[in-house]
């Protein structure tokens, strides 16, 4: 094999080829692209800890009356529940103290906790029938983020960014930033969400930090300039090339992508973390806290800048749904937080023409139960985890704008038309980015794994 190049490998990168070391691309897969695409990139809102639906846009104001009363076992059918409220006896139902309001044309309902995304109902696809299995935040979060509730499975992002390839070479394909929350408890995120586990590691997700150093490590630690820099690159490349000529190991080239991306984002990233060109009305859109570091409000307008240079996949986390007690309470704090700036989003992208080719996805592991975890009080209750019916929201790229989908029973706790499970969103996702879920797979372990497992169906109801 002939020795490549400073030039080779950045045009190999921009274009998402490996030919020159043969075998599988380390870009993207051969021929996963097979249905035409709607969605060039996709950003994933996760309210980690479970919103509850009926604190947002699932109201079941016929609970008033049966408030404090158990929940019948009719309704219960003796599906799995946690064990923080299993061994209390009655389940007592707590309808929610919020209010709530049609928006738009659709008559898209939503709480006062979400009064800005209901401003925007008729660009969001609401579907309130999502549903799943795990009773508990750690196997319910994996299932969401990567198709399966073990550990040790390729982030929904990391295959976003295999199936549609690099799109700019000077930043990472996939991003991740985690929002501080003004909620006291928030669950833990761990970075194996983001990961790419056997999938190329040019696709693992890139966790930003606030601030103007988004990025950890990029300087070389000796002073170089960039063209030193890049020298001490192009010697270790070189190195890896004679390498690779011995042994043949995969993961050679792979690191050689990822050092042209890190020797890129010395410059490219100083660029994205400077927002002092926003104009006001900007920060004004997405709320005061756009000007705080770290928070969910700054991270959504990154987000935005994120897209606009061709990421693929942007994965806010915000942590903190988890309202076990106090919903009422906290459910105004996480909707303060995430509300104003989620519409935001997707205003700022449908102004800038983003919207048409960007899918946003909001949602998280799972919902809430409709019985209390604690006491019931005059003021307020608690709210254990449910993964049986929970909402999602999704807007842009091929999906029908001003549309809620499926439904709930009279206590929000099943689904009664058109649910909607995770391996079904996920695949509607990759069918939105013009990929086949059954066709997107990598050999590993003996087998071809994907996303979906070995399920799920494209929601067609919902494209547009």
């Amino acid at each position: 094999m002939r020795s490549m190049n400073r030039r080779d490998w950045l045009r190999l990168g921009a274009t998402g080829l490996v030919a020159g070391f043969g075998g599988q691309s380390l870009l993207r897969p051969a021929s996963a692209q097979t249905i035409p695409q709607k969605a060039k990139r996709v950003v994933i809102l996760f309210q980690g800890g479970g919103p509850s639906q009926l604190e947002t846009f699932d109201p079941k104001p016929g609970l008033a009356e049966l408030r404090n009363t158990e929940l019948p076992d009719s309704v219960q059918q003796g599906r799995r529940i946690t064990t923080m409220t299993s061994g209390r006896g009655a389940l007592r139902v707590a309808n929610s103290l919020l209010s709530f309001q049609q928006y738009g044309q659709s008559g898209m309902w939503a709480s006062e906790a979400v009064p800005y995304l209901g401003g925007i109902a008729d660009d969001l696809c609401l579907i309130n029938s999502t549903y799943a299995e795990a009773v508990n935040h750690d196997p319910a979060t994996n299932l969401a983020l990567t198709g399966n509730q073990l550990q040790g499975k390729p982030s929904i992002g990391a295959w976003i960014s295999y199936a549609l390839g690099v799109a700019n070479a000077n930043l990472p394909s996939f991003v991740t930033m985690i929002s501080q929350s003004a909620v006291q408890f928030v669950q833990p995120l761990s970075k194996r969400l983001w990961s790419s586990v056997f999938l190329p590691v040019t696709h693992q997700g890139v966790a930003l930090r606030p601030g103007d150093s988004p990025v950890l490590y990029l300087d070389d630690g000796l002073g170089l300039s960039q063209s030193d820099s890049g020298k001490l690159f192009q010697a270790v490349r070189g190195l890896n090339e004679l390498h690779f000529k011995d042994t043949g190991d995969p993961d050679i080239p792979q690191r050689n992508l990822a050092y042209d991306v890190a020797l890129a984002m010395e410059s490219s990233m100083v660029e994205l973390a400077d927002v002092s060109k926003e104009p006001d009305e900007v920060f004004d859109l997405y709320g005061p806290n756009s000007r705080v570091a770290g928070s969910y409000a700054a991270n959504c307008l990154r987000a935005r800048r994120l897209l606009e240079r061709d990421v693929r996949c942007v994965m806010l986390l915000h942590r903190g749904w988890d309202h076990h007690y106090n919903v009422t309470k906290e459910t105004r704090i996480a909707g303060g937080d995430v509300d104003q700036p989620t519409a935001a989003l997707i205003t700022d992208l449908k102004r800038t023409g983003l919207l048409d080719d960007t899918l946003v996805v909001w949602g998280g592991e799972f919902g809430r139960t409709c019985y209390s975890q604690g006491d019931i009080t005059d003021t307020d209750h608690g709210r254990d985890h449910h993964p049986y019916c929970f909402t999602t929201l999704l807007a842009g790229a091929g999906v029908k704008p001003g549309l809620t989908y499926g439904a709930t029973d009279d206590f929000a706790y099943n689904v009664v038309e058109n649910g909607v499970h995770i391996h079904d969103l996920h695949a509607t996702i990759l069918y939105l980015c013009g990929v086949d879920h059954t066709q997107l797979t990598f050999r590993s372990d003996g087998r071809d794994q994907r996303l979906t497992d070995i399920s799920g169906e494209v929601v067609r109801d919902i494209l547009a």
